[in-house]
């Protein structure tokens, strides 16, 4: 069984937009406990990221959110399975990936979402070692 981003992602997204204010979106991220905020466009389109590590810069309340989003923000698919949003984190060093549907902003998942597929599965190993029929003593 595959699961799918849609069904891990965080649905009720908070986003921002690129005028608001460095201050606000702080705000934001502590009241709501999280780490990371899309900044979306006009049509609700992905135009940045903003993470906790972005707002810690030394940076004006009053300066607008667009002068410290990352604009190269990943995005990924709802309909993919949460495998590729793990490979796309691994490959970019990044805990936060944005998903879209038709281009438009409808979830966050984070590492920590990838971390409780985890939390209640056993895994086997598919190259684990076996034992050796043939013992060799050394003398």
């Amino acid at each position: 069984m595959t699961v799918k981003i849609a069904d891990l992602m965080e649905k009720r997204v908070i986003t921002a937009q690129p005028h608001q204010k460095v201050g606000h979106v702080r705000d934001i991220m502590d009241r709501n406990q999280i780490h990371a905020i899309p900044v979306v466009g006009p049509i609700g389109e992905a135009v940045g990221i903003v993470t906790s590590s972005d707002i810690k810069r030394r940076v004006k309340d009053e300066s607008p959110v667009s002068r410290i989003m990352s604009e190269n923000v990943t995005v990924v698919p709802a309909y993919n399975d949460a495998s590729v949003a793990a490979r796309i984190m691994r490959k970019h060093n990044i805990h936060h990936v944005v998903v879209t549907h038709e281009k438009i902003v409808v979830g966050i998942v984070s590492s920590f979402d990838l971390l409780k597929l985890l939390e209640n599965r056993r895994f086997v190993s598919k190259n684990s070692a076996t034992p050796s029929r043939r013992v060799k003593k050394f003398v």
